[in-house]
């Protein structure tokens, strides 16, 4: 027990140490990275691509920033699931709103069976481009953009090595759930880990055409279940680079409770094994931040009943030490991250010594509910969202196994939490 108690004092402070020295990494890109935009004359026609299944809480707000963007030459595809769909009467009223004239609602005509219905819906908005699009963006009901998104997130694509460019959404950690905490907590390594692995995420995403066509994107998309992870080996095949642009850290302000996030988690930990290219990696990180914590408290509990105060005191101390500097990488991140949303003229709310002290609470939290997650997705071979099952037999081997419209009487009770 005392070699087993060494062994996890010592790989928890190594892997403390190496979460401290990819956040700095983070942090330093964070502020060295300058804003690069080109002029309205050389921005190229792009083509910015919604795909809606359900009323997401804040769908009008995103519409309406997706509609003002200050870049000369786009047009906004939102392709919907069906007429019936919540989704396309809030699309609809906001467009007239707006009096826009650069958009276009479509329904999803094909509903195909061997891949995810957003990737469906992705498919036919492309296919229906004409050649005067040299770029596509895509982007997530949940993402409240800022004016610039659009020229922030085109500009970087004017250099010939880089294939794509994203940003990343980045949660708030004062929701009212216990769920909307945890979740907090997990996205902030989240976010660090994508950056480091080059992983894009499809809630602010821009490729090039020519990529597209060149690496056949869509014909994997046709077989998929998620549309963006995989992007990353595609891409480094070809010899393009994907670029994180910090500028696009996103604020998403939606709830959820523990009970929703699991399932969530659970596709998440699927689409990882499935499209990541780092997905040992990701194990190996589960292990040291889920197991040996865990193990660590039952050693001490373990050590108090069997009344070895110093022992336990000497591994309490070493937890406590190790969840501190969480909680200081979570707090340094917190106010980074701040500082770039900020600058975007986008609000966030102010730390409180109580929001603190919930945060602190989320670490261990999180590390069991995602320890949960992660152990129920290994037996799980369908996954459901928003009323429609998928059976997974493989990556590239996807079936469409239930669906149906989406309805009103689908849409949760509190208008703020996530589908």
């Amino acid at each position: 027990m005392e070699d087993l108690a060494i062994f996890l004092s010592k790989s928890l402070t190594g892997w403390l140490v190496i979460q401290v020295c990819f956040t700095l990494v983070f942090i330093w890109y964070l502020r060295s990275s300058k804003k690069y935009l080109l002029p309205d004359d050389q921005l190229p026609k792009t083509a910015v691509i919604l795909c809606l299944r359900g009323a997401d809480p804040f769908l009008p707000r995103c519409l309406r920033s997706l509609l003002n963007q200050n870049y000369p030459q786009y047009d906004l595809k939102l392709i919907v699931d069906s007429h019936e769909d919540p989704a396309w009467k809030i699309a609809s009223e906001t467009i007239t709103e707006q009096e826009a004239t650069n958009v276009q609602i479509s329904p999803l005509r094909i509903v195909r069976n061997n891949c995810s219905l957003k990737c469906s819906s992705l498919i036919q908005a492309v296919r229906e481009l004409d050649d005067s699009y040299k770029v596509v963006a895509l982007v997530d009901a949940d993402t409240i953009v800022h004016v610039n998104w659009l020229r922030e997130l085109v500009s970087p694509l004017a250099d010939a090595k880089v294939g794509a460019t994203t940003g990343n959404r980045w949660y708030v950690p004062t929701g009212r759930y216990w769920g909307s905490l945890v979740r907090y907590v997990g996205n902030v390594s989240t976010v660090v880990q994508m950056f480091i692995f080059q992983i894009p995420w499809g809630g602010t995403l821009a490729v090039k055409t020519e990529v597209l066509r060149q690496t056949e994107l869509l014909d994997k998309w046709g077989q998929a279940l998620g549309e963006d992870f995989m992007m990353h080996d595609i891409l480094k095949k070809h010899g393009f680079q994907i670029k994180f642009v910090p500028s696009l850290l996103i604020v998403n302000r939606e709830e959820t409770d523990l009970f929703n996030l699991i399932d969530y988690l659970k596709r998440l930990i699927l689409f990882s094994r499935l499209y990541h290219p780092r997905w040992l990696a990701l194990v190996s990180e589960a292990v040291s931040s889920i197991l040996f914590p865990t193990l660590l408290i039952i050693l001490v509990l373990g050590s108090l009943l069997e009344a070895k105060w110093e022992a336990a005191a000497i591994l309490l101390g070493c937890y406590s030490i190790y969840t501190a500097g969480l909680l200081l990488i979570m707090l340094v991140l917190e106010l980074e991250i701040q500082r770039v949303v900020r600058s975007n003229d986008q609000a966030i709310a102010k730390l409180s010594v109580a929001t603190i002290i919930r945060m602190l609470i989320g670490i261990p939290l999180t590390q069991w509910v995602y320890g949960l997650a992660m152990l129920s997705s290994l037996w799980i071979s369908t996954v459901t969202w928003r009323g429609v099952s998928y059976r997974v037999q493989g990556p590239w081997n996807i079936r469409l196994v239930e669906y149906r419209p989406y309805q009103w009487l689908d849409q949760p009770i509190d208008s703020k939490v996530s589908l």
